[in-house]
């Protein structure tokens, strides 16, 4: 069964009159991970499609998406797919991968139909392309880590790259994650823009109680989400994006836009934000 939202761009003008539940409306998605479901969201920022499939034991396809336009979700577009659950099987291009939790699979444009299965919890994103890519599988040590951040300021963490120059080529997807160490809360601050890339964040590895509160808006205008697990929050171009959590958490994180500079951003000065 596939579901499919579609979420329009709306500035940040008209943002600044939302209340909780508009803002929500927007930039918040909930209740992506159904047994026996893909569910998807068509964002018009970047075109960026977002979402999560389960095959819970079984399989399932990704073919035609009547949003992108095309006999194929990937004639023109590229994917990349990370498994939150257990192992699970994606096949794709004529090769099937075998996708271990944490792993991270990208598929190149005019990959063909997707096929997921067995006990997997993949989180799928996918942006235009205008040429393709090796598809790979890019498992947990082949990433990029970069670690930063320190107990004392409640953000030690290690960010690892998957969908990254120095990883894995790819068009214009920009992917990996973040994971927290014990007693760490706080992601992405001092917060940062870049105008040329939206971004959406995934929250997971929550635990039932446990909450984000994720920043966005602009500096001079910030306003918050509350996510639980395996939330998704969709950070429009004009729009900080950082969060803090009432414990440890991984989030993923995507771009796409212009380039795929993971360091091409505009920082924001702490006591600019209001």
């Amino acid at each position: 069964m596939l579901t499919v939202e579609t979420r329009h761009a709306i500035d940040p003008a008209t943002a600044k009159g939302l209340d909780t539940a508009g803002l929500r409306s927007h930039f918040h998605a909930d209740g992506l991970f159904a047994d026996g479901e893909i569910r998807l969201v068509y964002t018009h920022y970047d075109r960026l499609v977002l979402g999560g499939a389960v095959p819970a034991g079984g399989s399932l396809v990704l073919d035609h998406v009547k949003e992108c336009g095309t006999p194929s979700i990937l004639d023109r577009r590229e994917m990349g797919i990370l498994n939150i659950g257990e192992s699970g099987t994606v096949s794709a291009g004529g090769t099937d991968y075998t996708v271990n939790k944490g792993d991270v699979l990208y598929l190149g444009m005019g990959s063909g139909p997707v096929t997921l299965s067995g006990g997997g919890r993949f989180y799928i994103l996918s942006a235009p392309a205008h040429r393709s890519c090796p598809s790979r599988l890019i498992r947990i040590e082949d990433a990029r880590r970069v670690e930063m951040g320190s107990a004392e300021t409640s953000n030690e963490r290690v960010i690892l790259q998957f969908l990254h120059p120095e990883v894995a080529e790819s068009c214009q997807l920009l992917m990996g994650y973040t994971q927290f160490a014990p007693g760490s809360v706080w992601n992405t601050m001092p917060a940062h823009l870049h105008d040329r890339r939206m971004e959406a964040y995934l929250y997971f590895e929550l635990d039932a109680d446990q909450r984000v509160f994720h920043f966005m808006g602009q500096p001079d205008e910030t306003r918050h989400l509350v996510m639980a697990n395996e939330d998704v929050v969709i950070s429009p171009p004009w729009s900080i994006h950082c969060g803090a959590g009432t414990g440890a958490y991984t989030f993923c994180w995507a771009m796409a836009g212009d380039n795929v500079d993971f360091t091409d951003m505009d920082m924001v000065a702490m006591g600019d934000l209001r």
